[in-house]
């Protein structure tokens, strides 16, 4: 075959598929295959997580705990019937995409450019779930362990033309009269960080809403009308292993699965049903930054929070429990698993936190290969080689830097010191164009078709719920 004519038929093939709406901003919804109306709507999002993120998470439990995650545990259920799909999450610039346009395919039913939220071309504003569902009587909770006006929290509710506009992101949680948040603070709900000053906490107590700051304070308030703004870091919420080997932070600041829990205690009582969002949203972080330590145990705690879904599920079987990522990240992978991966695995258990936080903002021009050999070992009880610490000194003091360009940065340097040790590498620091793994399971899950569309899962929601 000639090369025109070979490119010719590569056009043509996504068309004959059923697959040819690419066009940016194109618009889509679900092929109803089965009938199954929801009353409530739990949308849990990995932010980031590649294939190998999902898989490394599952076989260390397996190791660890002698079970499979909950995320694998559904496709061994027999008796529960479960969706499972691959997902196009192209944006409306680039087959990449960023968190602001996945999550905004999601909450408007459109594909809108990089760094956008649910604005078009020319400036179209397409209305987000917060706002119909709200309209329709329906509650709406927004979870997060990044700072709430971040750009998945924010796709499924505000209009802006950049991912940056917090304060706007926030005014929009309030005037679309959002139910719940549960997060990190950010710039938009910090009235010090704020041009205007306003006081967001201030507003929502006067509105009748209650406001927690502690992981406390939120387990105590397990009961209660569903109004609820929580906000327990002054940014993103700490990376989970951090989280587990502080006191302070294990006191001060909840799981994602307590933050699931309550938030579904406070909403399940709405007469109208709910939508909730649930986001790991540093399981990206932790992929940016080639943190092994940070990265597993975020998608551990993600899939904690799976875990309560389910069984709320259980409990209440008139709810679609969706469980996604909007893309992958630098796409590790576990690469020999010398004995089954224990060995591996028996050192990871043993780290006391995260590089990004003990490692890497230490990490500077003149420290030595025993200071830094040293550093590991005290700080994470993980002891890396000579060869490997005279790699990072060298790296340091700027005698080394990686051929690839995206892999120069000091954690991605120390990933790949990491990798040396642990036999899990990392490609990039960078989004991947990966289709996507898609689960779904209950009322409405039948309609997700084996391939699909991100903009097609507004419609589902929608047509699940029974709003227009």
């Amino acid at each position: 075959m000639r090369r025109r004519e070979f490119l010719k038929l590569g056009a043509a093939a996504p068309a004959a598929l059923g697959l040819g709406g690419l066009a940016r901003g194109e618009e889509s919804s679900p092929s109803a295959r089965s009938a199954g109306q929801a009353r409530n709507v739990i949308f849990l999002v990995s932010d980031g997580m590649s294939q190998g993120t999902l898989t490394f998470a599952d076989q260390y439990l397996r190791w660890r705990d002698q079970r499979p995650s909950h995320w694998m545990a559904l496709y061994e259920d027999r008796e529960r019937r479960v969706t499972r799909a691959l997902m196009d999450m192209s944006s409306g610039s680039s087959m990449v995409t960023d968190s602001a346009a996945a999550s905004s395919s999601w909450g408007g039913g459109h594909r809108v450019d990089n760094g956008r939220l649910n604005v078009g071309h020319g400036g179209v504003e397409h209305e987000p779930l917060a706002a119909k569902l709200r309209a329709a009587g329906r509650a709406v909770g927004l979870v997060t362990t990044t700072s709430l006006t971040d750009a998945t929290p924010a796709g499924f509710t505000a209009n802006a033309r950049s991912r940056r506009e917090d304060a706007l992101i926030a005014d929009q949680y309030l005037e679309r009269d959002v139910t719940l948040l549960l997060g990190g603070t950010g710039a938009g709900f910090d009235p010090e960080r704020r041009e205007d000053g306003r006081d967001h906490s201030k507003i929502w107590a006067d509105a009748g809403g209650e406001v927690v700051r502690t992981r406390e304070d939120l387990l105590a308030r397990e009961d209660g009308p569903a109004k609820l703004l929580g906000l327990f870091a002054p940014d993103h919420i700490p990376y989970e292993v951090d989280r587990l080997h502080d006191p302070d932070l294990r006191r001060e600041v909840p799981s994602l699965a307590e933050m699931t829990r309550i938030a579904l205690a406070r909403l399940s009582g709405q007469e109208g049903g709910f939508f909730l969002m649930v986001e790991g949203g540093r399981v990206d972080h932790a992929a940016h930054a080639n943190d092994l330590p940070a990265l597993l145990f975020d998608q551990i705690a993600f899939d904690d929070a799976i875990g309560v879904a389910l069984d709320f599920q259980n409990r209440h079987p008139d709810t679609l429990v969706i469980v996604t990522t909007d893309h992958g990240n630098a796409n590790p992978g576990f690469q020999s698993g010398d004995v089954h991966g224990a060995r591996q695995f028996e050192r990871i258990s043993r780290i006391r936190g995260s590089f990004t936080e003990h490692i890497t903002r230490w990490l500077g021009g003149n420290r030595s290969a025993g200071e830094i050999r040293e550093r590991f070992a005290d700080a994470l009880d993980f002891e890396i080689s000579g060869d490997n610490a005279e790699l990072l000194a060298a790296f340091a003091r700027r005698d080394y830097r990686p051929a690839y360009r995206r892999m120069r940065r000091a954690s991605a340097v120390i990933g790949q010191v990491v990798a040396n040790e642990l036999d899990f590498s990392w490609i990039g620091t960078a989004h991947s164009a990966d289709y996507v793994e898609l689960t779904a399971t209950g009322p409405g899950a039948g309609r997700i078709r084996p391939f699909t569309r991100n903009t097609e899962l507004h419609g589902l929601v929608l047509e699940t719920m029974g709003v227009g």
